[in-house]
């Protein structure tokens, strides 16, 4: 099996800034067997070098990756694929993208908790 960094490409000319693709590019990765649980991912730093990014663009995708169960992080020991049954987790996908949209916003964690109850009360 290839090297997580071998597998990740990322397209210069793209309007998805690049930790979006990098988040993407992972996450399908992981939801196609590409890169198979407890797969050990490259230090932020070593793959920001590799894709010439700064390492907070690739901590910031590392973090959305965790957030949405397709990564995790376990301290000094790196972070690692987790199983495929949560990386293909849809409406945890859908929850993570809603949390980064009413963020962008400037929305509280409260109101957004609040917005969603009351979405779903509404159904």
């Amino acid at each position: 099996m290839s090297a997580p960094e071998e597998l990740i490409d990322l397209d210069p000319d793209s309007d998805d800034p690049p930790y979006s693709q990098l988040r993407a590019r992972v996450t399908e990765l992981a939801r196609t067997g590409a890169l198979a649980p407890h797969t050990r991912l490259p230090a932020v730093r070593r793959l920001a070098g590799e894709l010439n990014l700064a390492p907070g663009t690739v901590a910031r995708a590392y973090r959305e990756l965790e957030a949405a169960g397709v990564v995790e992080t376990r301290g000094r020991l790196g972070t690692f694929v987790v199983g495929a049954d949560a990386a293909a987790d849809p409406a945890r996908d859908l929850a993570a993208e809603y949390a980064r949209a009413v963020t962008a916003l400037g929305v509280s964690r409260e109101r957004a908790l609040d917005l969603a109850r009351a979405a779903l009360a509404d159904l």
